[in-house]
């Protein structure tokens, strides 16, 4: 079987994890790198492969079979409505836009031209959270009642040394809490409700650096979320999962999935249950669901050939997407309202309700 051709729009941190997997895989073929950056020609020079300044310039030349956008998060839609256009299935960094009517427009275009739409929320191709999904799925926890997620660690202060990060939109909201709505969704089911504070505290610039959220999803169960990237902690992602090397490894967790027979820590994958049935002086017992690890960057990749190839529909849709987009967003507007924000009711207003 030929190896899938693909281009990549944008060599930035996120764009040269995409260009290291395709370039070392043999079911993939790196076809073209389009970046503005005149520093990136010698990446594509390094892979022996053309460059190009302008996005469709080498959409056009090259044809490629599929693409990935690592651009900039205000520049996925136009790149997106290129590459539908031209009737070229396209992975696109999250988030998917920046506001609910561009995510929409999207997801419009691609079903109206029949072109699939991958986005790139890569923890749901981890091993790790797919194994947590399928006993959750199974009925391991019995009903699940609740959940509380966090992200609790401290970025350098030079992070914030780039302007647009220390204004609003450049915070831990969107940044960050993408990221473990997203993972709420895929474990506990669709949030149908928002209730959400910001604080700039800690840090005193006009963007948030710290937030709390709590949830109601459609299936009854409650949720909290924390976010901060201003203090010293453990309890994030990043840290806990070992998905990324380049963080030191903390034996600690950062979401919390509790039920009515047991409860499941993650990413450590401790199940906490009482083989008695949970009365007083009852011992707990805590085992462990194992899986397999894998580069979740690798598999969702390997999973958006098969998507090109027509063998798979792709695991995170543009819909589905604008859902967990439409949640980031109800956490803004509800910290600046003071109100819980219906989901359906913001997305059926296309994010202005």
């Amino acid at each position: 079987m030929p190896a899938v051709r693909i281009a990549v729009i944008g060599a930035g941190v996120i764009g040269a994890r995409h260009v290291g997997v395709v370039s070392s895989e043999r079911a993939l073929a790196f076809a073209a790198l389009a970046d503005p950056a005149p520093r990136t020609e010698a990446v594509a020079r390094e892979h022996g492969v053309p460059w190009f300044a302008d996005y469709r310039t080498m959409l056009d030349e090259v044809r490629p079979d599929g693409v990935v956008v690592a651009s900039p998060n205000r520049l996925h839609v136009p790149m997106a409505l290129a590459c539908i256009e031209r009737r070229i299935p396209v992975l696109i960094e999250k988030p998917i836009a920046d506001s609910l009517a561009e995510a929409q427009s999207i997801d419009r275009a691609a079903r109206t031209a029949g072109v699939p739409v991958l986005v790139g929320h890569h923890r749901r191709h981890n091993p790790l959270m797919r194994r947590a999904k399928a006993f959750i799925a199974e009925g391991g926890l019995g009903m699940v009642v609740a959940a509380a997620a966090f992200s609790l660690r401290r970025k350098h202060d030079a992070y914030y040394d780039v302007a647009w990060k220390r204004e609003p939109g450049g915070g831990p909201v969107l940044i960050n809490g993408i990221h473990e709505v997203d993972n709420l969704r895929m474990l506990c089911g669709e949030i149908a409700s928002i209730s959400a504070a910001t604080a700039n505290v800690a840090r005193g610039y006009p963007v948030e650096d710290t937030f709390a959220a709590t949830m109601r999803f459609s299936n009854g169960a409650l949720g909290t979320l924390t976010v901060s990237d201003a203090v010293q902690g453990p309890w994030a992602w990043e840290l806990t999962s070992r998905e990324e090397p380049e963080f030191a490894w903390e034996n600690e967790n950062a979401l919390l999935v509790c039920g009515t027979t047991s409860s499941l820590a993650v990413p450590s994958l401790e199940r906490w249950h009482n083989e008695r049935g949970g009365g007083r002086g009852d011992p707990a017992v805590r085992s462990r669901l194992y899986y397999r690890p894998a580069d979740p960057m690798r598999e969702e990749l390997l999973h958006f050939a098969r998507v090109i190839r027509g063998e798979e529909k792709p695991l995170v849709s543009a819909e589905d997407a604008t859902r967990t987009l439409a949640c980031v967003l109800a956490i803004h507007r509800s910290a600046q309202t003071g109100q819980w924000v219906d989901i359906d009711a913001l997305l059926a207003q296309g994010g202005t309700a």
